[in-house]
């Protein structure tokens, strides 16, 4: 095997996390998605939902044995343990393969063995308190935090004398996405609730990928009621509009979020509704907070960073194979 450096590379996935895979496709690489009809996980392919690049291509799933990819990237269970045997040649399950883990261990968040337990593949995680948590087994492991785009015409008004919070399917998830420390904040303090299923509980329902940056925006704070999952997508996002954010101090919020600097985080809800209220009387306060969270998440979470971290990540496992086939 010989790394083509004249052009990209040409990289097969599945489609899982639609945001986390546009904000992907922004480096420089071919994409390669399998479809097939009857909306089956990771076969929906370039969906409606995201301005997709040129380099983002459908394949009919009956096609893909017959193309040519640099690596496999594997992001769920189902793709690693079924899909690859049914839908990808031999040459192609032989080519260099990375695993991206967008979850924490959800059982026992210590002592969990991941799916992957192979020393020749890589195993990426998005957080390093996932990447803490999780047993890697035999698999290298490397951290490539988010990074995100928002419009450059968008930025924080708080206008709204309410918080916002953004979950998909929160009744579905319960209490791992805070579903009752949602409702215990809402009798204490106005807020807002958008994303998939959120009518269930008296929420705005749906707002399109592209709009919400600009939706969220007016309001005073974004609060995050997740006890237990991967850092969000939707706080980054959040920061990097310049919107304070409130939330649990679990997961990788503690090293996200710094308190009186970019918002709040907490064990203790009560302290953080104290917190919610006084920025709803306190505008100015909460735009110097957005204004913290915004600076941190130009550094933290600048799209220009992750699209290069990607794009050596690629080129390392390809650098790899090669060394160890020669």
């Amino acid at each position: 095997m010989t790394i083509n450096k004249g052009k990209p590379l040409k990289i097969f996935t599945w489609h899982i996390h639609g945001s986390y895979l546009y904000y992907l496709t922004q480096s420089n690489a071919e994409f390669y998605l399998p479809v097939k009809p009857g909306g089956e996980e990771g076969y929906g392919g370039k969906t409606d939902s995201f301005p997709w690049g040129s380099n983002v291509h459908n394949v009919p799933v009956e096609k893909v044995k017959e193309m040519d990819f640099d690596i496999i990237l594997f992001q769920s269970k189902k793709s690693y343990l079924q899909d690859q045997h049914e839908i990808l040649s031999p040459e192609q399950r032989a080519l260099p393969k990375i695993y991206l883990e967008h979850d924490p261990p959800r059982d026992v968040p210590t002592d969990t063995k991941h799916i992957v337990d192979d020393p020749q593949m890589l195993l990426v995680h998005v957080t390093h308190y996932n990447n803490l948590m999780w047993d890697n087994n035999r698999t290298p492991s490397k951290v490539i935090e988010h990074g995100v785009l928002v419009p450059p015409h968008v930025s924080y008004s708080g206008e709204l004398d309410k918080g916002i919070v953004v979950i998909n399917g929160i009744v579905k998830r319960g209490r791992r996405l805070g579903l009752d420390i949602f409702h215990k904040v809402r009798n204490e303090v106005p807020i807002d609730i958008i994303g998939m299923g959120s009518h269930e509980v008296g929420g705005l329902g749906e707002i399109k990928n592209t709009e919400v940056a600009s939706f969220i925006s007016q309001y005073r704070f974004f609060f995050n009621p997740i006890r237990y999952t991967s850092l969000g997508l939707s706080v980054c996002e959040a920061m990097m509009v310049g919107i304070p954010i409130i939330g649990l101090a679990s997961t990788e919020m503690p090293v996200t979020i710094v308190n009186d600097i970019s918002g709040y985080i907490h064990t203790d809800v009560d302290f953080l509704i104290a917190k919610m209220k006084s920025l709803l009387n306190d505008p100015q306060k909460a735009k110097l907070l957005g204004d913290g969270a915004k600076s941190i998440a130009l550094s933290k979470f600048s799209i220009e960073r992750f699209k290069l971290d990607w794009l050596d990540t690629f080129n390392a496992v390809l650098k790899n194979r090669e060394e160890i086939e020669v």
